[in-house]
């Protein structure tokens, strides 16, 4: 006797799967809308905290600081067009978000102009000139990837920083160029006087510009990038043009680097030669490899650490940039994948159930890392200070603790916390590697139920 139904195809007592339709007199076969919410949902949730964000934090310095840390979100996403999926390494890209902002910072100095449209669209604008530039570097840098692209970056970027200083009527020279975002129309009434409305402006331009992007990497050309990346010959086989893709995806990512220097011409209502110059580059290029480059929230979670270090760490001591190299450094030798792969190595785990095996091994080595690590600052600062103190000037303050940085009994205190610290943190990293491995490897029950199904 045969052991399928022969009306359904199915083995009999099976149910058939509920077929996807929008008809609406079948309720029960209606589209499902589930991996439509998960899908929306990531875009819900932060539109919800950035609109809840200065209910927390009301100051204006905070304020600027949110404001600073999506600007380099936008940046950072531009630049992972490039790095992350179309593999195209650029030394000089901040100078199309530099062009744009300088396009913006003249607009605004148009008063008839400038007061005829209102101050939202304005990075539109930023836009449109850094994709313009794109379009002009990009006919001939996207020929080929790898050094003879980031070579050819460097020398533009190069070539364009010196430029600021000798074509005045458009940079400004060293002073720059500076503006008035209050003569702009106003948008619904508002003005955009006080810098809560610039943050909701900018928070929108940045939900906006990552929504784009995110739908840029879903398009055929989006994907044709991952291909071109990983293997331009075959992406040639199949009939796609490996320039032609890199070029698309340079000009895009122009564009959104140019929103971003908008952004920073109406936060900031100035831009000068830093914002383009190689400088700048690299600092998005570390804020990017910080983050992630082989995820697309990788580049957000590196600009916010970034922007906290650059700016929350550099009002507690003048050696922010020293620990933020050291961060980047740590990240690119044992943490490839950046901090997004850090977080996406631990998907398995929860998957299987088994991430709470890592609690207490995370407990026994990342503390006694994490105060060993302190421990090591402790001395950075110490010797920062007892050589570049000024005569006479032996006392500091460390972690709300004042002291005499001459005196030996701080560098021995401090000297023992780091290598207690990291002394103990050695010594469980095993039993951590242990914890990790079983937390990662699915039980014998598991294995045993998938092999019958």
């Amino acid at each position: 006797m045969s052991q399928f139904d022969p009306d359904t195809d199915l083995p009999k007592g099976a149910r058939p799967k509920e077929q996807i339709t929008t008809d609406p007199s079948r309720p029960s076969e209606r589209m499902q809308f589930r991996p439509l919410m998960i899908a929306v949902a990531p875009w819900v949730i932060a539109s919800a905290a950035l609109l809840m964000l200065p209910l927390v934090f009301t100051n204006n310095s905070a304020l600027t600081i949110m404001n600073q840390m999506s600007i380099t979100i936008v940046f950072a996403l531009a630049y992972n067009m490039l790095l992350g999926q179309g593999g195209m390494l650029s030394f000089g890209h901040a100078v199309y978000a530099g062009v744009g902002g300088f396009a913006c910072m003249h607009i605004m100095n148009m008063s008839d102009f400038f007061a005829s449209f209102p101050l939202v669209i304005l990075p539109l604008f930023g836009g449109l000139f850094g994709m313009g530039l794109a379009m002009i570097v990009g006919a001939f840098s996207t020929r080929s990837a790898g050094t003879v692209f980031a070579m050819i970056s460097l020398g533009v970027g190069e070539l364009i920083a010196a430029c600021s200083v000798i074509i005045v009527a458009f940079f400004g020279g060293e002073g720059g160029v500076s503006g008035d975002r209050t003569y702009a129309q106003p948008f619904f009434g508002v003005e955009f006087l006080q810098q809560i409305e610039v943050y909701y402006l900018t928070a929108a331009w940045v939900v906006l510009s990552a929504l784009l992007m995110y739908l840029w990497s879903r398009t055929p050309v989006g994907r044709m990038a991952n291909a071109v990346r990983d293997n331009p010959e075959r992406a040639e086989f199949l009939g796609y043009s490996s320039r032609w893709v890199r070029f698309y995806s340079f000009v895009a990512s122009g564009f959104f680097a140019g929103v971003s220097g908008g952004l920073f011409a109406i936060n900031y209502e100035i831009l000068t030669e830093e914002n383009l110059n190689t400088a700048s580059s690299g600092v998005i290029l570390l804020v990017t490899f910080l983050g992630g480059v082989g995820f697309f929230f990788g580049p957000i979670i590196g600009a916010v650490v970034f922007t906290l270090v650059q700016t929350v760490l550099s009002l507690q001591t003048e050696l922010w940039a020293f620990y933020a190299g050291s961060l980047f450094l740590a990240t690119v030798m044992f943490f490839p994948g950046g901090l997004a792969g850090l977080i996406m190595m631990h998907v398995p785990a929860f998957k299987m159930g088994r991430a709470r095996l890592l609690i207490v091994p995370y407990l026994r080595t990342l503390l006694p890392a994490a105060i060993g690590i302190l421990g090591l600052a402790a001395l950075v600062e110490m010797m920062f200070h007892f050589r570049h103190a000024a005569t006479g000037d032996n006392e500091m303050t460390l972690f709300w603790t004042t002291f005499d940085s001459h005196a030996i009994l701080p560098w021995i205190i401090a000297g023992a916390i780091t290598l207690i610290g990291l002394g103990i943190a050695r010594a469980t990293a095993p039993s951590l590697k242990d914890a990790w491995n079983s937390a990662n490897t699915a039980p014998a029950s598991q294995t045993v139920k998938g092999g019958a199904a």
